[in-house]
């Protein structure tokens, strides 16, 4: 027997165990599940705050929101359409392969490409030119102040794994296109992917090599899909799972009164809001025929005022939303407290402007919900299909899981929607240019999914992006806000609150993005 083989064997068993004592495992409850791995396939709140723990960005938010350095550890703009950024050295990918400039430009080419979903966060780039492997020059179509702002989202991917694995385009979310990238993940964020079961469940665990300061404590998180409501809260009552998110507004006070449990809130930064083709000359999956009744503002007005959003706010949402009339909330930089102030909630008014659009009896569409993202959509949607029964709209309520909600709405395969948006770069051209401008090239107008149009908010947010001068900016924000508003081009509904429970034990940051950071989280 040898005896020094033995002795080093059973203190590798014992520094093993030590090892496996002290990992920390944090299990989470959601109500949805990220619908891919890949990072420039869905530009949806959830699954990008599961990614960011995978995939970096050249510029990330701390703690208190404000940018500070990610995979860039500087940047300055030298000219009016020139950003130098410097690139952080020694970090490498999950499989191990260094980060480079290259993988920067890989990525910029692969976000703006046919299927990407982040077309609007790389869509003022004209050009990236390398200078060395760890230095760029980024070259934009115009001056624009608050690009790195809008880099929050754009994760950086490996060249090399994504050409090795037949993932050079991203995942068409629309077509249901899937590659490599679907299913596994190669990024240089703290975690990586250990086991992907899609909606059902997925475990990360602490990347090793990680070149940043983690201040949590978490090794591994277990992220389950539970999509019912009372079944996730009774996970969380149980310990069966550690965080939930979201907590149904119903049951917020349950969690609060339980002696080992808290209730995290905070206002979101996301607006929900409602959408209408204005684009089709006959609406799909309407028993209008001929015409659509949504070109007439008329009819967008008669929805907008057939809405009780004071009652959704209290029968609904139990008071965690705050009723609102732009499209981003008082936390967002150009945000017109002037402008806010919502069309009266006034059903005979709403009768009065069908009957003048030559619809007395009302007509039948269908509308489009997800059940699995927002905080209470299904409920919402409901009390708004109930709203409208009452003006003579029938609405034919189609409630399913996002997995094929935004297949169908990114196809734009919709009449009318419920969709919510936050502005990461916490400014108005986020809203501006992606959900108000046309339809067009490099992002513009990508989630308009009703194709609302006015060439003066086109030329407003064209000049916006440009303009420095931060008091002509926020007044030519306030007049697009304005066109908006008097052409009824979407329907505000709330800003929505948020509701994290967890065990006490758990110290974790809220971000008003509803960004949920793993490496900030320590269990006591």
């Amino acid at each position: 027997m040898n005896l020094k083989y033995n002795l080093l064997s059973a203190a590798v068993l014992v520094a093993f165990a030590a090892s496996s004592a002290q990992a920390v495992t944090l299990k989470i409850g959601n109500q949805g599940d990220a619908l891919s791995m890949d990072p420039h396939s869905l530009n949806e709140s959830l699954q990008l705050t599961v990614l960011e723990n995978v995939f970096e960005t050249l510029v990330y938010r701390g703690p208190d929101y404000k940018l500070i350095p990610a995979l860039a550890t500087s940047w300055k703009q030298t000219s009016p359409t020139v950003w130098h950024f410097d690139l952080r050295k020694g970090v490498t990918f999950h499989d191990g392969t260094l980060f480079t400039a290259d993988d920067v430009i890989f990525s910029y080419e692969r976000a703006k490409s046919d299927g990407s979903d982040m077309k609007s966060y790389v869509g003022q780039i004209k050009e990236i030119k390398k200078l060395n492997d760890h230095s760029i020059d980024i070259i934009t179509t115009a001056p624009f102040p608050i690009l790195p702002e809008l880099f929050y989202r754009w994760f950086i991917m490996s060249k090399k794994w994504c050409e090795t694995n037949q993932a050079t385009k991203p995942v068409d979310r629309r077509k249901g296109i899937e590659n490599a990238a679907s299913f596994r993940a190669n990024g240089t964020g703290p975690y990586r992917v250990r086991e992907r079961q899609p909606n059902v469940r997925t475990t990360f665990v602490r990347n090793g090599n990680y070149w940043g300061k983690v201040t949590g404590n978490v090794d591994e998180v277990i992220f389950n899909v539970i999509g019912s409501d009372a079944t996730r809260v009774a996970a969380l009552l149980s310990g069966e799972v550690d965080v939930m998110e979201p907590v149904p507004v119903q049951d917020v006070d349950r969690i609060k009164a339980a002696p080992n449990l808290k209730v995290m809130q905070g206002p979101e930064l996301r607006v929900i809001f409602l959408g209408m083709d204005q684009k089709r000359d006959e609406l799909l999956f309407s028993n209008v025929k001929g015409k659509n009744p949504f070109k007439d503002k008329r009819v967008r007005q008669a929805f907008y005022q057939a809405i009780d959003i004071e009652g959704i706010k209290r029968t609904v949402m139990r008071g965690a939303s705050t009723p609102i009339a732009q499209m981003f909330p008082k936390q967002v930089n150009g945000f017109a407290a002037d402008l806010e102030k919502r069309l009266p909630y006034d059903p005979e008014a709403s009768k009065k402007l069908l009957a003048e659009a030559g619809y007395p009896q009302g007509f039948e569409v269908s509308m489009n919900c997800p059940n699995d993202r927002y905080v209470n959509d299904g409920p919402i949607c409901q009390a708004v299909a109930a709203n409208l029964a009452r003006v003579g709209v029938k609405i034919k309520l189609e409630v399913e899981t996002k997995g094929t909600y935004f297949p169908k709405i990114l196809r734009r395969d919709t009449s009318f929607y419920m969709l919510g948006w936050t502005s990461s770069t916490v400014d108005a051209h986020n809203v501006l240019y992606p959900i108000m401008s046309s339809p067009g090239e490099g992002g513009r107008g990508q989630f308009n999914l009703g194709a609302y149009s006015n060439a003066k908010v086109d030329e407003l947010t064209e000049r916006i992006a440009s303009e420095t001068d931060q008091k002509k900016r926020n007044e030519m924000i306030h007049e697009a806000i304005k066109i908006h508003q008097d052409d009824i081009g979407h329907l505000p509904l709330h800003q929505q609150a948020l509701n994290w429970g967890a065990k006490k034990n758990i110290e974790m940051v809220q971000l008003p993005g509803n960004e949920m950071v793993w490496k900030y989280i320590t269990v006591k």
